[in-house]
């Protein structure tokens, strides 16, 4: 009786245990409540902030969290092991490297959006100009881009500077931000006299103006494309995510924000 006693009690302690264990499992690998964890573009932001209530409406028991960043921020990270479902780059370069490396499921990938490059000004303070070619005025003293190194907005700008025989003469103007966010709120605040932004970005404050829209021929296809990833742990709710990207109801939401 005894030793059945102490079984009975070793079976209880065994099962309080893996019970526990269940406890403490972090909610994104749990069956009942799915966290899919996604890397996205500082540029999505918003759009992001409706897109995630309309797909959890349609997908109940999933929860989107994101994580903001320049791409290229974004794409180290996950090559160092941030943890990461899906990620959606606003560059081909940088999902083509997590590509090349083994880190993204090829299958899953698709662009979901595209953007334009524009050139804006503050509304009320700051010099007026009309056109790229005016940026070599001695008027004109700050001019925010993004860091070519990591941002995609700030790759297209150079390009465009570039190919306008520009980016040698103002390279002692430049100002790099950390994203295209960040370029966005130095010419909001007056701290640069122009800066290159998407043109989504442009329309989320009304304290600037677009003063050009670059044309597409001076840079590299703006496209945003997404997929799940190899080290994430929901891969089959990632990919339902990525593939609601590409719905009707998706697509219409990326217009509303400007996206073509």
């Amino acid at each position: 009786m005894k030793n059945i006693a102490k079984l009975w009690a070793c079976m209880i302690l065994a099962q309080s245990l893996v019970c526990a264990m269940s406890d403490s499992a972090p909610a994104r690998q749990r069956k009942d409540n799915i966290e899919i964890l996604i890397s996205a573009a500082a540029s999505l932001k918003d759009v992001m902030g409706s897109i995630k209530p309309a797909f959890e409406k349609t997908n109940p028991g999933i929860k989107l969290t994101f994580n903001y960043g320049a791409s290229g921020q974004l794409r180290i990270q996950i090559e160092n092991g941030a943890p990461a479902d899906v990620f959606i780059s606003a560059a081909v370069a940088d999902m083509d490297t997590l590509e090349r490396k083994g880190l993204t499921d090829k299958n899953s990938r698709h662009d979901v959006a595209g953007n334009s490059l524009v050139l804006i000004r503050n509304r009320t303070v700051g010099p007026h100009f009309q056109r790229m070619e005016d940026l070599s005025n001695k008027d004109i003293v700050r001019v925010a881009i993004g860091n070519p190194v990591t941002v995609p907005a700030g790759r297209y700008a150079k390009q465009a500077l570039e190919n306008g025989s520009l980016y040698d003469r103002l390279k002692n103007k430049l100002i790099l931000g950390e994203n295209v966010r960040q370029v966005l709120d130095y010419v909001v605040r007056g701290e640069a006299d122009a800066g290159f932004v998407y043109r989504t970005d442009a329309l989320t404050e009304s304290k600037v103006e677009v003063v050009e829209i670059i044309p597409a021929n001076r840079h590299t296809p703006i496209l945003y494309p997404a997929a799940a990833l190899k080290t994430g742990y929901n891969a089959a709710s990632a990919k339902k995510f990525v593939e609601y990207l590409r719905s009707e109801e998706a697509r219409r939401i990326f217009r509303r924000y400007g996206f073509e």
